[in-house]
């Protein structure tokens, strides 16, 4: 079953302070299964690479390397355009930043649950009817 990727599942597979028994589990589910991302997750993901880097957890090489490594695994990343009206909407009705309603717009819109470790996406995936895993 595929299934919404959030990043902060992501940050656990390369960032120690992260890592735990949930980001773990989600891994190893791509060995078999598929996952989505919206386009935001792109910049999700760059930007706690660039953090790690400034604050000296990763260095720019290993950044890079998790790059390349994320890239081949089966992570499909949306393209659709999503209107701004029905992010904002889901935001309000929710309680959720709008790049946290993106995640929750795309499992909607699959039909499939989200993995997160954020908290209020992870309410408003159960609220919504998509689930989590």
């Amino acid at each position: 079953m595929a299934f919404v990727l959030d990043n902060s599942v992501v940050s656990g597979w390369y960032l120690e302070n992260q890592t735990n028994a949930y980001t773990e589990a989600v891994a190893q589910r791509l060995r078999n299964e598929s996952a989505h991302a919206p386009a935001v997750w792109e910049l999700e993901l760059t930007n706690v690479l660039r953090t790690a880097c400034v604050r000296q957890r990763l260095d720019a090489q290993r950044a890079q390397a998790v790059l390349s490594h994320i890239g081949a695994l089966p992570i499909t990343v949306d393209r659709q355009p999503i209107a701004r009206s029905e992010i904002l909407s889901l935001a309000l009705r929710f309680g959720l930043s709008t790049y946290e309603a993106a995640y929750l717009e795309l499992a909607l819109r699959l039909q499939c649950p989200v993995a997160t470790l954020d908290e209020a996406l992870r309410e408003a995936a159960l609220a919504a009817g998509v689930g989590v895993i």
